[in-house]
């Protein structure tokens, strides 16, 4: 078995554990900074597991750590400032690294972390960016001759409780982040900087009115493996018609993007959490194919799932299942993968055949 750190066992990293440490493969230590929390009690006794207490700001102590359990990986489920004392350490011991993050100045600074690496690093394995990327890349390969790149993206409530229309069900620091930070896009196939909370839309998915608006990140690196390539491309969250202008009134009327500790004190103590959501994601593209003008669609929605009798909501299931699909792959063939690696760089067809892979069914 092989031994693996996960930081931060919060809603990702602790069904991250529970899935690696069932394969039966890995050995899996789940860190953090405190003693069990909700999270963890509800695993368990998991087999191939140990929880263990290790400060994300202490490179030094998870240093020792990695060398005194053989850790071959690490992954970092916790909020993106973080993570570059994650990769510090991954790069300190010859390990492989991997993150959720979608903040765009955290995967830069990782990938420069990386340039020189044997070990692979491999940044944005969630949902969006993550899957949602290796989805829109596997159809961009369709088209000889490219248009337009639409990838639309949403964890919402099942039942709707408030006048923001909408529960927490991930991070809020990584929330506020993509809400306030500026996106990018190509437009007119030129790389464009484009404002969060703009760009308003409406979109319909079997029947049923959403709206979609600009939020940063979710495009990850397309920007760059597209670049010349295409005259269109674009990312949006989806959400509940009402919510957008309500969060406009927040972080820009109110002026609190300026001020998103009290944001996140705001959102985390009038906003449910829940594990009753649903996954949207729609990816649209098209072009020539053929001398034909012709469009290719990924739609589909995601549930909640048991998995050994504990209940698993749908972003948790999507972000889980995409971050460990990824880690199965490099490490079955850990001198393959080296350097910095988009989430383009793995085929969907490998993606959705890996074990972890059959939650997207």
């Amino acid at each position: 078995m092989q031994p693996i750190l996960i930081m931060g066992a919060g809603k990702i990293g602790s069904l991250i554990a529970f899935l690696l440490a069932h394969s039966k493969d890995y050995s899996v230590y789940l860190a953090d900074t405190i003693n069990e929390n909700s999270y963890v009690k509800r695993l368990g006794d998991l087999p191939n597991f140990k929880y263990v207490i290790l400060d994300a700001k202490n490179e030094n102590a998870i240093v020792d750590f990695v060398k005194e359990n053989n850790i071959t990986a690490i992954a970092s489920c916790l909020p993106f400032y973080f993570n570059e004392h994650i990769a510090n350490v991954a790069l300190k011991t010859n390990i492989h690294y991997f993150d959720l993050t979608e903040d765009v100045k955290t995967t830069t600074m990782i990938k420069q972390l990386a340039r020189d690496s044997m070990r692979a690093f491999v940044p944005q394995c969630g949902l969006a960016p993550g899957f949602i990327s290796i989805i829109a890349n596997h159809l961009m390969k369709n088209f000889p001759q490219l248009n337009t790149v639409k990838m639309r993206v949403g964890a919402l409530p099942i039942n709707i409780s408030n006048a923001l229309q909408y529960s927490l069900t991930w991070s809020t620091d990584g929330l506020i982040n993509e809400y306030g930070n500026h996106c990018q896009a190509i437009a007119d196939g030129k790389l464009v900087t484009v404002m969060p909370l703009e760009g308003l839309e409406e979109i319909k998915m079997d029947g049923l009115t959403y709206e979609a608006f600009n939020t940063s990140g979710g495009i990850g690196s397309l920007v760059e493996t597209y670049a010349n390539k295409v005259s269109n491309l674009s990312y949006k969250t989806i959400r509940y018609p009402g919510h957008c202008s309500k969060i406009k009134f927040l972080m820009n009327d109110l002026n609190l993007n300026q001020d998103r500790e009290t944001l996140k004190r705001v959102l985390e103590h009038a906003i449910p959490k829940t594990y009753q959501d649903v996954v949207l994601a729609y990816v649209s593209v098209n072009g020539l194919q053929q001398n034909e003008f012709i469009e290719e669609n990924y739609v589909r929605r995601f549930y909640p799932k048991k998995i050994n009798d504990i209940s698993w909501s749908a972003i948790q299931l999507t972000t889980a299942s995409e971050i460990c699909a990824i880690i199965d792959l490099v490490l079955s063939k850990p001198n393959h993968y080296r350097g910095f690696l988009k989430q383009e760089d793995f085929s969907f067809a490998d993606i959705i055949s890996n074990r972890f892979g059959k939650y997207f069914e």
